[in-house]
């Protein structure tokens, strides 16, 4: 008999359903040679400190570090839990052969290998591996099981993920809370993750509530009803500017220079500015130059888990945590593709399999209305679907690829449901659509207010062309900010001249703005730094902290806990979590960027880069280091 193991009971059915398995029994289902049966998320458990020792029962400093010489792990103390164990305990016990058919990633991989080991099977393993759980994805996934041990590096790094966070989370919370908090009734937790997602929304708050507004005075002028801004050569940016193409230079790359790069022209004082106004308003406004450029802009980027939750965020307000449970279930529902994924991009085998997908799009209806099908047509015709690098690169998958409709055409989708499908729908439509075409113009003016001197001014104007990908999004992007950007210019001729109406606004800076779930998502996965590149951002996720499924998670844990709250939109520390984050002197505990190099090497033991016997080493070097330091300090921060 085979027995084949899912994490949920839905996912088991869909398996049994394809593999003819429909006799319900209690805890599995039977037929055609299989036994399919089912976790509820973990079952097992790594063992609690007093478990491995009486004497880690009670907190005490005299007892860290608190480092296993060989860690254990247990059933979750419930009575479902029990007795589902049983069950798949005595399947195991008698089957021929095991299917793992736990979620395609390190944490489902982890969580039925533990069941595995706890139940004792000694047969032979295999691996299920899919994208979707359509029933042609699941009969694929059976005709191409591979030995359980191709899958031994996620395994190593889910457990080396799951050791690391007891051994740090564990010793950390204890230390902290008995150095700082003795006698407070009050628990120091202290997170591998969560200690530098906190530090993050702490440093920003405290940004915010040190800013000093700064003032300055910004020059402008009204030349044929178009509004120019003044400019000024920047040249500490082109110093940099030089710095890095000679950088580039020396590593045997090309860059090519910006050349000359202008700043926005401010002055310090009103007075200063009125100066100038009073020089340039008799004088004549001269057209310098008229520079057209043609571009282009690809579609945007396919879906993956950070960038979906980002942007359900931004649009629909859901937080990340609510975005990760509605994609979980349009992938429940067959809808959606697998959505724990951190690539944008798809292998190059799912290109065969899109016109499939598209067709079941095209089908789609909303109440009544068939919102996608005017988009597809444009598409068909017989000509073949567009294929991008951008899109389908081969080098930039591993286990899973992008979040993308199934094909499977939804039905009675509650309304957030029926949203964030729209979204994960329209981008991968908008993907086989060509780039859109721009020109950009830009002018260039100059007053001169007294002999050489001589006042820059500049505007910009930008005309699409052909709307390509954007037709899809076009609802969207005619109320965005963008449009502001859209409007095209009057034609000018270099060397025309003519009067203006210069004036002068007053401008403040302002203070950064408090996290929202979108921007703390992308700060986690760059390790703190701000990027908006997505190639740049893509070479960062490697040090991000935490896992694109764990992000959210770590969010309410630290809500939860009382250490940040939700204010509307925005992410605020509470007075706790100043506290904690004040009290941590550890830079390793709230850093990021360390933090996130500790991320990689996850990956790296994953991949097969890096021994995890090593990682491990290092973690209870870590530990003990950490703890020596921390008994050490003197005194206790006030």
């Amino acid at each position: 008999m085979v027995v084949c193991i899912a994490e949920k009971p839905s996912v088991a059915r869909e398996i049994a359903n394809v593999l003819g398995a429909k006799t319900q029994k209690d805890g599995y289902l039977e037929g055609n040679g299989y036994q399919v049966t089912w976790t509820f998320g973990h079952l097992c458990e790594l063992k609690e400190p007093h478990e491995y020792t009486p004497m880690w029962k009670s907190w005490s400093l005299g007892q860290l570090p608190m480092i296993p010489p060989r860690f254990g792990i247990k059933l979750k103390q419930d009575k479902g839990v029990e007795k589902q164990f049983h069950i798949i305990e005595g399947l195991m016990q008698k089957a021929d052969e095991i299917i793992n058919c736990g979620d395609a990633g390190q944490e489902g991989e982890l969580i039925q290998r533990w069941v595995m080991q706890k139940a004792g099977a000694r047969c032979p393993v295999k691996r299920l591996w899919v994208n979707s759980l359509t029933e042609e994805a699941i009969r694929e996934g059976f005709q191409t099981l591979k030995d359980q041990s191709a899958y031994q590096g996620l395994y190593e790094a889910g457990l080396m993920r799951a050791i690391g966070d007891w051994l740090l989370g564990m010793n950390a919370t204890r230390l902290y809370t008995q150095k700082y908090a003795a006698g407070k009734r009050q628990v120091l937790s202290v997170g591998r993750v969560q200690t530098p997602t906190l530090a993050l929304v702490v440093a920003r708050q405290r940004e915010i509530d040190n800013f000093v507004p700064r003032q300055s005075w910004v020059l402008s002028t009204l030349y044929r009803d178009t509004k120019f801004n003044a400019i000024e050569r920047d040249e500490e940016a082109e110093a940099e500017d030089a710095a890095a193409v000679a950088a580039a230079a020396e590593k045997g790359k090309k860059q090519k220079s910006k050349g000359i790069i202008y700043k926005p022209l401010e002055y310090a004082t009103e007075a200063e500015g009125n100066s100038v106004l009073d020089l340039i308003k008799e004088k004549p406004f001269t057209v310098l130059s008229v520079e057209k450029k043609k571009g282009t802009e690809a579609p945007p980027r396919l879906y993956d888990l950070t960038g979906l939750q980002v942007d359900c965020n931004k649009k629909l307000g859901l937080s990340a945590e609510q975005t990760l449970s509605i994609i979980q279930s349009l992938y429940e529902k067959k809808v959606t593709t697998y959505p724990r994924v951190d690539t944008t991009f798809l292998p190059d085998d799912v290109y065969a399999k899109c016109p499939q997908t598209m067709n079941g799009l095209y089908q789609t209806k909303f109440a009544g209305v068939a919102p996608y099908a005017d988009l597809i047509r444009p598409l068909g015709g017989g000509k073949p679907l567009r294929k991008s690098k951008k899109v389908f690169d081969n080098s930039k998958v591993t286990d899973h690829h992008a979040i993308i409709p199934t094909g499977v055409i939804p039905q009675g989708l509650p309304e957030l449901e029926q949203k964030v499908f729209d979204l994960v729908a329209r981008a991968f439509i908008a993907a086989f659509y060509d780039d859109c075409k721009f020109e950009t113009t830009t002018v260039m003016g100059e007053v001169k207010p007294s002999g050489d001197k001589q006042i820059l001014f500049r505007t910009t104007g930008k005309v699409i062309i052909e709307e390509g990908w954007r037709v899809v999004f076009k609802k969207k992007v005619e109320t965005s900010e963008e449009d502001s950007e859209q409007a095209s210019l009057p034609v000018f001729e270099k060397g025309e001249s003519g009067p203006h109406i210069p004036s002068l606004s007053e401008k403040w800076t302002t203070p950064p703005k408090p996290y929202t779930d979108a921007t703390l998502l992308r700060a986690m996965e760059t390790a703190g730094k701000t990027v908006e590149d997505e190639e740049l951002r893509d070479a960062l996720k490697e040090n991000g902290i935490g896992r694109p499924s764990t992000r959210a998670a770590i969010i309410e844990t630290l809500i939860r806990r009382h250490y940040i709250r939700r204010e509307r939109s925005s992410l605020h520390p509470t007075q706790t979590g100043f506290e904690l984050i004040d009290l941590i002197h550890e830079e390793l505990l709230k850093s990021a960027e360390l933090t996130g190099r500790w991320e990689k090497k996850l990956r790296q033991i994953e991949r097969h880069e890096y021994e995890a016997r090593t990682f491990l080493d290092e973690l209870k070097q870590m530990v003990s280091d950490i703890v020596l330091a921390v008994l050490r300090e003197k005194k206790s921060p006030a």
